[in-house]
Order: C-alpha cells, then sequence, then structure tokens
C-alpha cells in the first residue's frame, strides 16, 4: 500500500511529529501560566479560568495524597457526567502519577463493580447522584474511599440558560465516614508533595467493551494520549483561540480527548453541557462563539436536523469532527452548502486515544477513515494468514502509532491475540474490516468482531449475552444490531424464554429488566421471542445467521 496518501497530504504538514516529551499535567501548567485569566471551562455561565482550575486541581491533589494516600501507579475510578470538576479530578490525579478509570456514568452496581474490582482502584471520585450506586462497593470492602461532588457548585451566578433540575439540585449532606465533599477537600488547602515520573508513566485506564463479555482495559501512558491530541490539534489547525463544544461525553475518549485534553493542551476554551441538550448547545455555540465541536454523527444529524436551530447565530462555526460511525452524505452536503462547515471524519479507537486516521480537513472523502496520521502505519492483511493485501481487497486493519496504548491490563492473552510483529514494529489488530484506495484513504467495509455502536458508544453482543443469563425466564438469547435513525444502530435481543414462562413475560418486561441491570446504551430497544434459535453442528448459536436475516428485513422495509 505504501505512501500513496502522501500525495494527498495537507500542504505544509510534515510527516511525522516531534511530540511534546512532557506529561498531560505539564500542559495544564503551562496553559495556567500562560493564559491565567482565560476561561478554562464555562458551566452553565459558570466560568472556571485556567489559574483556578490549575490552583484547585493542586489543592485536590494535596488531599487525595496527604488523606487518603493516592500515590504513583494507584487507579482512581472518576464516575460522572461532563462538569468542570471532571476537569480538575482527572488532572489532580494525573499530578500524583496515578491513572484515572473513566467509568460511564450510565454504569449500573454491577458494572461499576467489574471496572473497580478488575483495576484495583480503592479510591472514587464521583457525582452525588452516583452515591448509591457506588456504596455496596465499599460494603463489599472493594472501595476505601468516595469523594462526591455537586454539578451545581460550578453553575454560573447570573445564569441564563435553561438549568435541568438534576444539575442545579442542591448539595445532599452525606453522613458516612468514607464520604468527603468535594469542598471540604478543596477548603482545605493542602499541596502534594511532588511525584517524580515521565511520558511512559500509564496516565488512564479507560475499559473497551470485551468479545468474550469481559471489558479490558487499555493502559495508556502520559505520551500516548499526548500524541493522538497533539496530532488531531495540527491536523485541524486548532490553536489556543479555538472555542471548544464539550458534550460528548468525558469518560468516552472521544470527549475525553476532544473535549479536554486537547483544549487544555492549547490553553483554548471548552463550553460545556452535562448531557446532550440540541437547544441549550445551539444557545452556548451562538452566546461564546464556539468554533470547533468534535461529536458522533448521531448527534450531530439529531442537532441540524432540529429546524429551532436555525434561529440562532452559527456563523463561528468552523470545523466539526467526529467518528465511531460514517456521516451521511447528504448530511455533510448541507453542512458544507447551508452553513459553510466541514466535517472532518476521522478513525480511532480506545485502543488508540482516539485520533489515529483524519482526512484532510479540505480534501475529505464521504463514509470514509481518512489516511493515517502523523507517524501512523496502518495495513490491511488477511485477518487469518496476516498477509497483507494489495490495494481495494478488504482485510483486517492493523496500525501502528505512539498513541497505541501499550497494552491490555493484567490480560496478557488478551495482548497475545491483539498484537502482531511486522517489519521490527508492533501493530495492533483493530478487529476492523477495512480496504484502502488506490490515493491511500481507508474506508471501513465491516468488522471482524461482533459490535454494535449505538450513539457512538461501543456495545459488544456477548457483553450483553452474558447479562441476558441473569434473568430467571430467560433460557437462551442472542443480541443483533438493526439500524436506527438516531443512534445509527440499536441493540435488539432474540429471546428464547423458558416454557413455563412463556405466557408470562413480554418483551416490555425484558427491556425493563435490561434497563434495571447494565448502561441504558446496552440495554435492548427491541426483544423478539422465538421458540429455537439456529445452532451450528457443534450446537453453538448462529448469531451471523440471525442478524444477516434482521440485515435482509431492513434491506426489504426500509425501516
Amino acid at each position: 500500500m505504501g505512501n500513496a496518501h502522501y500525495r494527498f497530504w495537507p500542504k505544509g504538514l510534515p510527516h511525522t511529529l516531534q511530540v511534546p516529551d512532557v506529561t498531560l499535567c505539564r500542559n495544564l501548567e503551562d496553559a495556567a501560566a500562560r493564559y491565567p485569566r482565560r476561561p478554562a471551562v464555562i458551566f452553565y455561565d459558570g466560568v472556571l479560568t485556567y489559574g483556578r482550575f490549575a490552583e484547585e486541581v493542586s489543592w485536590l491533589a494535596g488531599y487525595l495524597q496527604q488523606q487518603w494516600g493516592v500515590t504513583r501507579g494507584d487507579r482512581v475510578v472518576l464516575f460522572s457526567q461532563n462538569c468542570p470538576q471532571y476537569f480538575i479530578a482527572y488532572y489532580a490525579v494525573l499530578t500524583l502519577g496515578a491513572a484515572v478509570v473513566p467509568v460511564n456514568a450510565m454504569s449500573t452496581t454491577q458494572e461499576l463493580d467489574y471496572f473497580v474490582r478488575d483495576s484495583g482502584a480503592r479510591v472514587a471520585l464521583l457525582a452525588q447522584e452516583m452515591y448509591e450506586r457506588a456504596r455496596p462497593l465499599v460494603d463489599d470492602g472493594l472501595l476505601d474511599h468516595l469523594l462526591i461532588h455537586t454539578y451545581a457548585d460550578y453553575i454560573g451566578a447570573q445564569c441564563e440558560l435553561v438549568v435541568p433540575d438534576w444539575v442545579q439540585m442542591s448539595r445532599r449532606r452525606i453522613d458516612d465516614p468514607v464520604v468527603a465533599h468535594w469542598q471540604e477537600a478543596l477548603t482545605a488547602r493542602r499541596h502534594p508533595t511532588p511525584e517524580r515520573f515521565g511520558p511512559e508513566q500509564m496516565s488512564i485506564l479507560p475499559y473497551t467493551s470485551g468479545t468474550t463479555g469481559h471489558p479490558k482495559g487499555c493502559i495508556h501512558s502520559h505520551r500516548s494520549v499526548m500524541s493522538a491530541i497533539a496530532g488531531s490539534a495540527i491536523w485541524r489547525g486548532l490553536h489556543a483561540e479555538t472555542v471548544f463544544l464539550s458534550v460528548a461525553p468525558l469518560f468516552h475518549l472521544l470527549g475525553m480527548q476532544n473535549g479536554m485534553n486537547l483544549p487544555v493542551l492549547l490553553g483554548a476554551t471548552v463550553v460545556m453541557l452535562p448531557r446532550w441538550d440540541e437547544d441549550t448547545a445551539a444557545a452556548l455555540i451562538e452566546k461564546y462563539r464556539v468554533s470547533f465541536w468534535s461529536a458522533t454523527p448521531a448527534m450531530l444529524v439529531d442537532f441540524f436536523s432540529n429546524p429551532a436551530v436555525r434561529r440562532h447565530d452559527l456563523s463561528s462555526l468552523a470545523l466539526l469532527s467526529g467518528g465511531g460511525a460514517a456521516m451521511p452524505e447528504a448530511v455533510s452536503q448541507m453542512l458544507r452548502e447551508d452553513y459553510g462547515i466541514y466535517f472532518n471524519e476521522a478513525y480511532g479507537l480506545t485502543e488508540t486515544a482516539a485520533f489515529l486516521h483524519g482526512n484532510p480537513v479540505r480534501r475529505g472523502k464521504p463514509q470514509c477513515l481518512g489516511m493515517p496520521a502523523f507517524g501512523v502505519d496502518s495495513r490491511i492483511v488477511d485477518p487469518d494468514t496476516l498477509e497483507e493485501l494489495p490495494t481495494g481487497e478488504v482485510g483486517e486493519l492493523i496500525t501502528h502509532g505512539d498513541q497505541v496504548m501499550q497494552g491490555y491490563w493484567n490480560n496478557p492473552e488478551a495482548d497475545r491475540d491483539a498484537f502482531i510483529e511486522r517489519d521490527g514494529k508492533r501493530f495492533f489488530r483493530t478487529g476492523d474490516l477495512a480496504c484502502v484506495d488506490d490515493e491511500g484513504y481507508f474506508f471501513m467495509r465491516d468488522r471482524l468482531k461482533r459490535m454494535i455502536t449505538v450513539s457512538g458508544y461501543k456495545v459488544w453482543p456477548a457483553e450483553v449475552e452474558n447479562a441476558l443469563y441473569a434473568h430467571g425466564d430467560i433460557q437462551e438469547g442472542c443480541i443483533v444490531s438493526v439500524p436506527d435513525r438516531r443512534s445509527g444502530e440499536a441493540v435488539k435481543a432474540i429471546i428464547v424464554l423458558r416454557p413455563e414462562c412463556r405466557d408470562l413475560v413480554s418483551e416490555q418486561d425484558i427491556i425493563a429488566w435490561c434497563r434495571a441491570n447494565m448502561a441504558v446504551y446496552k440495554a435492548p430497544r427491541y426483544v423478539e421471542f422465538r421458540s429455537s434459535l439456529p445452532r451450528s453442528a457443534t450446537g453453538k448459536i448462529q448469531w451471523r445467521a440471525l442478524q444477516e436475516e434482521q440485515d435482509r428485513t431492513y434491506d426489504q422495509t426500509g425501516s
């Protein structure tokens, strides 16, 4: 495949980058020194300046270190919706040389239990509405301490926006010896004893759902995270005066990198929402002159299809980016023609700290993964023989680059399956089936592994199927994907009930149970009951046959 893409490489950009040889913490220190009075985060008209941001990071790090003994190499859970405290907590943990374990805010107690147990975290920083979900883990001897924050504490005193009730909820009094409140930690005014570590120190341990039903922790150093954000900034021409809209969840790498780490690297301003709210997002873009927004295609389609957004001045928006699913070409064309906005499609995974491939901003191709970014070597190989395939043929995409994780947490078997050696380099097997055209652009064609993408979130069917078997009325089940206009794909469960339950359990009963026992985006939106499921000669459920059946049904009906 060679370097065909270099013919179309953005002018003025190098093929490789000299990534800053510092930690992520240094990015905040530099931003605070350069722009102490610049807003780092704007949250419902509340302003956190870079100077104050760095100060509160130091106080919180001092408390965690001196009160609870958090030290270099520890893992600390961060369990919250988007808020200024997320930024502060994240960088406080990094300051100590510890690693952040970002947990999806929709996670149930059972799901949180797995992340805590697997990572070995003893401390969790969380929003107050998460307390009841986290407290059982203290009783089980997994967590020692909980630090609770309240979103309303950082709302502007004269906020002009509509603030959801759950965001403006007052600080709760939680009398629990294992709990400390956010303000208690900050008012102690403790500063940490400096920890000595460099860019190779583990910084984050995000979990990616597994094909076997068990999520795997991805070990990322400060360097791998820095490589992705440095590349993204230069590729897209972002700078200190860029105003970012942060709506994608910060616990997800799309939001974490593009809505927090990237603007902190630049010393830029982030305008934040804790959850998706299209009306408020439009008001924020107009009020604060937002110029860059990274989001899932589903979110952008939802936003720009709403006639109400046209009442707002969106002229400041210069560039949109996203990944996780293909952007419909009709929407990209509408953005260019009606708003003069380019949508910059990119490609990355949790294992690659997000940014891995990008389309040149002015020469993108529709529904395209783009070309390998700075210093990235991506190839297409036969998934069985691992031999490289010629241009145009579909195979597995493997990749090498500084942003690729160091490996899976305490899982050498998964590492053996995930990495291969080629030409003296260590390549990561993405599990995505793709091809490359004669201009060096990569296109997704299928998935080697079973996976469903719901509004940018990855759902592994095996994980949901394993959870289904905990329902006493279910004999067996298979998870498939169905198309969905808003979320791209939706989860469907095809279920065989135990004979004695077949007249007693409804589809809605199963959906409600799933929503109570797993994160909402994983829970099946549709349920179909059958008397049996197709099986192979060895007795395995033939999930592919069921998936192809769903695909044919959609092709014939269009719905």
